[in-house]
């Protein structure tokens, strides 16, 4: 499973699934037969199987992860000048107000760093680096309850239209009245 931008496995995670690979090699020695490496390491057998083929190709250096599909673009020491660009909001980069959304952050990180992520490459970026999506706490001061309510109950009526009918349709693609 190897995401573009950067999503791909984490490092414990890739380390994890080439212990379970090398594991199975131990087992190749010892000639047990894949159904039962692939049930007492709960993978699938098919997997067992293509494992034992490289291991008799190449032995277990076979086994052992080829590490990251590809470095990360932005580096640790530039992610911490990421978040400082963050830390000072929006406006100091020009924008009219206090929100940040993924293609305003894709904006800064290629004025700053010139690299171009994809919007979900900068969702990926952020939630490796421990960030998420915030809602607002309180609700806006400005908010009026019964403009809403109105606007629900004689606004949106009109502009969703009217209701199917209610009598039966047909689920053919043609109208029975027209045969």
């Amino acid at each position: 499973m190897r995401c573009a931008q950067g999503g791909g496995l984490s490092d414990e995670r890739r380390q994890f699934r080439e212990g379970i690979r090398l594991r199975a090699a131990e087992r190749f020695a010892s000639g047990e037969p894949s159904s039962v490496i692939a049930k007492e390491l709960r993978v699938s057998v098919r997997s067992v199987q293509r494992w034992r083929r490289a291991w008799d190709r190449d032995g277990p250096r076979a086994l052992r992860s080829a590490g990251s599909a590809s470095p990360p673009r932005l580096s640790e020491a530039q992610f911490v000048q990421l978040e400082a660009e963050l830390a000072k909001g929006p406006v100091a980069h020009g924008w009219p107000d206090q929100r940040w959304t993924l293609s305003r952050i894709k904006t800064v990180i290629g004025r700053r760093f010139h690299h171009s992520y994809t919007l979900q490459g900068v969702r990926k970026l952020l939630i490796r680096h421990g960030f998420s999506c915030r809602i607002p706490a309180r609700r806006a001061v400005e908010r009026d309850e019964e403009a809403i309510w109105g606007w629900g109950k004689e606004t949106w009526p009109q502009v969703e239209g009217p209701r199917r009918r209610s009598t039966h349709g047909s689920s053919s693609r043609t109208s029975p009245a027209s045969r």
